[in-house]
């Protein structure tokens, strides 16, 4: 059986000039080859009207096109109206995406915007939660050969959950042979390099992976083979990761711990010194977080450890600052000085300065107390070599270790096994 071909274009000035860097191609190619597909060719061309002549050379012989960007509402954003003319449609207001749009934009929608609600006649639309320009696919005849042509926004923010989330199912149902099945995940504190590693050592016959990077996850999907295939591969990967760490369904570390404090009307207040703040966010980013939420205190300071948070200076003098007992201290502290159920403290090394043998940069301590259980604490280090991504995975580890620890678990046998962080 002949494999299919497939081609995949990408439309930006800023591309083609070096601006910005090309983060498409890969993903894309690669989730496509991944289907059994020949990727023939991928193509960078600017927004000059390029992507008329290079779809012209892929209609000839491909039979899968997806192409990103030149769905924005100013002039020099081609790509409806050359699919259209391609496909010898007319196009056409869908309603809906008028509706949506208005919605979003409102009274401007009646100026360049209004284009972003135009279609080729018969192709169908793909919803864009993350911005004002739906993506569309459908079919273009050319020369006896049918090719189905799949058009993305730009926006890695909007191209990647759209293509992931609804182009490619459908790609699998029209051209990957057995079972279309498709099954979700949610991988916490694990780079996305590393998650493809471990996705190729796992791999099953007949199954394929992709993953999309989010801001404080990184969403993975399994599609094809077998249904016992696709739940094998899962679980080799949940005992590689760590099965708090590797979760069902598309779910947020944050959104987990307040719905159990909020279920159990529990309460929690936090003392963080490397992450400045970032844990309360997440908690807050949510309305009706003060049911949930007492308070919190950025303490990056030995004397604001000690005023805010009620550390012993006996602590800081013996164990210092980055240590189990700090953190454990801290969560005692702002426990009892804002009188929550829970408490939480966090203190480590972001770097890129400040590191040592003992404490590396990347070794951030966590510590938990409540009324009625005993104090916990726990130490991880993170392999990341960037501050922001450091601050950002200890607030997101937080989360789960704070979840874990009000479930009742040990959280130093849970996080032993935390290999890839």
């Amino acid at each position: 059986m002949a494999k299919t071909e497939a081609s995949v274009l990408i439309i930006g000035t800023e591309l083609t000039r070096g601006i910005i860097q090309d983060s498409h191609t890969q993903r894309i190619a690669s989730a496509l080859t991944q289907l059994g597909m020949d990727v023939r060719r991928s193509v960078i061309v600017p927004d000059d009207g390029s992507i008329a002549k290079m779809l012209d050379v892929c209609l000839l012989d491909s039979d899968v096109v997806v192409i990103t960007g030149g769905l924005g509402p100013t002039s020099d954003d081609m790509t409806r109206r050359v699919i259209a003319d391609a496909a010898g449609v007319p196009l056409v207001l869908d309603q809906d995406a008028w509706d949506e749009l208005y919605r979003r934009v409102g009274e401007r929608i009646h100026g360049a915007n209004e284009i972003q609600a135009y279609f080729p006649r018969g192709f169908r639309i793909l919803a864009n939660p993350f911005g004002t320009a739906p993506g569309f696919m459908g079919t273009v005849c050319r020369s006896g050969r049918t090719t189905t042509v799949c058009c993305l926004p730009g926006p890695p923010a909007e191209m990647q959950p759209m293509f992931f989330d609804r182009a490619l199912p459908e790609l699998a149902r029209l051209y990957a042979p057995g079972d279309t099945g498709r099954d979700e995940y949610s991988v916490f504190l694990v780079a996305e390099a590393k998650l493809e590693e471990l996705c190729a050592s796992c791999r099953r016959e007949g199954v394929i992976w992709g993953t999309r990077f989010q801001r404080y996850k990184v969403a993975l999907y399994l599609a094809g083979g077998s249904v016992s295939a696709r739940r094998e591969m899962a679980e080799d990967l949940r005992r590689l990761i760590g099965e708090d760490l590797f979760l069902d369904g598309d779910v947020d570390a944050a959104d987990l711990l307040c719905d159990l404090l909020k279920k159990e009307k529990y309460t929690i207040s936090t003392a963080e010194s490397c992450t400045s703040g970032w844990v309360a966010k997440l908690l807050t980013d949510r309305s009706g977080a003060s049911e949930w939420f007492r308070g919190g205190a950025c303490v990056y300071s030995q004397e604001a450890k000690i005023r805010l948070a009620g550390v012993p200076e006996d602590i800081l003098e013996t164990d210092g600052v980055y240590s189990l007992k700090c953190a454990a201290s801290m969560a005692e502290g702002i426990r009892k000085s804002l009188g929550s159920t829970l408490g939480a403290g966090i203190t480590g090394i972001a770097g890129p300065d400040g590191g040592s043998p003992e404490n590396p940069v990347g070794t951030v301590y966590f510590g938990f107390s409540a009324e009625g259980m005993q104090t916990q604490a726990v130490r991880l280090v993170f392999s990341s070599p960037r501050r922001d991504f450091i601050r950002l995975r200890s607030s997101v580890a937080c989360c789960i270790l704070a979840r874990m620890y009000l479930e009742g678990r040990c959280l130093l046998d849970r996080t032993s096994c935390w290999s890839y962080i």
